[in-house]
């Protein structure tokens, strides 16, 4: 494995690097210089499947620099990842899937915004193969791992925009989070994966999962990082039908944090994830004020996803091309796919039924409390562990992460440092839709980040 690490190393943030090209003492080309030099040391680890080459990411940098007012964007030559599921103008968006793969024709309006606010794309980052899978194995191309070692899985399916970002190649990648797939590979590899409220950034010119779930999401190093990628990414649009405006940003009032109950609470057998989870939790109960909250009816919506009929919403998209060329879908990809033609539109409705009732019970727990916490992942595995139980060890892995867009939450992965043995613990902030800014400041001060300004009622103005 090239350049095995033992941990993130977090490069500089969004803005230390924009302090730096205002002052002088750097440029966009010059980290775009230092960009295309990192990701070229590490060789093929499984992170990026393409990237801008060398030359060509020097001359786009270059031109940022030209425009009118660049120094004013609010992210002037900051260089980003882009999960390989979103559409990037003119770059192949391939899903993991060679033989599924084709030529952009326009770019996704999230990454749009980013690029008219200045940003660099360096970059199409690694995936579970159809963004199927939280634990990154099910890609044709290499296998990444997680910074922290020990053949750790690297998480998924957004495994290249985590490691990009805990690598510190890029300050923040972009990704996607259908049932986890931006939280579980934050938690890998010691970086916070923020899955804003659905509809907040708009879901345009992404391959869909499970349509009615994906959420855009973003990977990066500090909240900071998250506050300002997000200002610029969240966005009305109205090709989008699940686009709605975001919610009130934080008044400032205490945060009421919900704990479950301990027994509450699975680690699968992994008495150090546990420990170091509990030490999280007698931190946060010595700075906020904590509430018992049951987590009985988060985990039985969880239950929904992948053992409901919300597996054959993947079929809306890829059943042609199951039927067409199935022997191009990575083996445990395809069963789950072909797993999906058993529901009935019966079991549709009762699913939803169900988890109606769900949404009630979970809606009035949000009166007692304005944030609910817990661990992101309740244990790790390796990648050879996984690749010999892939349905179970994936199953571990989604068990806090599968209820959320389901249950419509938005919810924000933050390291909360290591297991006595090394390994990576974080634990997932989970909020009612529209109360990011809440949850954000909570992440905030938790991790002893200064927030001077809250995300602001509406998007940043961008200059043209």
């Amino acid at each position: 494995m090239p350049g095995e690490t033992s941990g993130p190393s977090i490069g500089p943030s969004v803005a230390e690097i924009l302090a730096s090209h205002a002052g002088g003492t750097g440029s966009p080309t010059k980290t775009a210089a230092r960009v295309a030099d990192a990701i070229a040391a590490r060789g093929d680890d499984g992170t990026w499947l393409s990237t801008v080459p060398r030359d060509e990411l020097l001359a786009a940098a270059a031109d940022i620099e030209r425009r009118p007012d660049a120094r004013t964007l609010p992210l002037y030559g900051v260089p980003f990842g882009v999960k390989d599921s979103i559409d990037v103008e003119g770059v192949p968006t391939t899903l993991s899937c060679p033989d599924y793969a084709y030529l952009a024709s326009s770019t996704a309006p999230a990454v749009r915004r980013l690029l008219d606010a200045g940003a660099l794309y360096v970059g199409k980052t690694n995936l579970d193969q159809f963004a199927t899978g939280l634990n990154g194995t099910r890609t044709p191309y290499t296998v990444p791992r997680s910074v922290y070692g020990g053949g750790l899985i690297s998480g998924g399916s957004s495994s290249g925009s985590a490691l990009a970002v805990a690598l510190g190649q890029v300050p923040f990648a972009v990704a996607t989070d259908t049932a986890g797939s931006g939280r579980v590979p934050a938690a890998l590899n010691g970086v916070i994966g923020c899955k804003p409220s659905r509809g907040l950034i708009s879901t345009v010119g992404l391959v869909p999962a499970c349509k009615s779930l994906d959420c855009l999401s973003v990977m990066a190093g500090c909240i900071d990082d998250v506050h300002r990628v997000l200002d610029v990414m969240i966005a009305r649009d109205d090709g989008d039908p699940w686009s709605r405006d975001r919610g009130p940003r934080h008044d400032g009032t205490g945060i009421r944090v919900g704990l479950p109950p301990v027994e509450q609470l699975e680690f699968f057998g992994d008495a150090e994830m546990c420990d170091a989870h509990l030490a999280f939790r007698e931190h946060v109960a010595r700075q906020h004020t904590v509430v018992d909250v049951s987590l009985e009816p988060f985990l039985a919506a969880g239950e929904l996803l992948y053992q409901g009929p919300w597996v054959a919403e993947r079929l809306v998209e890829f059943a042609d091309f199951l039927a067409a060329q199935p022997d191009s879908i990575h083996p445990v990809v395809r069963d789950i796919l072909r797993g999906g033609h058993r529901y009935s539109a019966v079991d549709a409705f009762a699913a939803l039924q169900a988890l109606q009732e769900l949404k009630a019970v979970v809606g009035r727990l949000w009166q007692r409390m304005d944030v609910l916490v817990v661990p992101t992942i309740g244990t790790t595995f390796t990648v050879d562990e996984v690749l010999e139980r892939p349905i179970e060890t994936n199953t571990v892995l989604g068990h806090y992460t599968h209820f959320g867009n389901l249950l419509d939450l938005l919810g924000v992965a933050v390291p909360v440092g290591t297991t006595a043995d090394g390994r990576p613990a974080s634990a997932m902030l989970l909020g009612a839709a529209l109360t990011d800014d809440t949850v954000l400041q909570l992440a905030a001060q938790l991790l002893d980040e200064l927030r001077e300004s809250p995300s602001l009622p509406s998007p940043i103005p961008i200059p043209s």
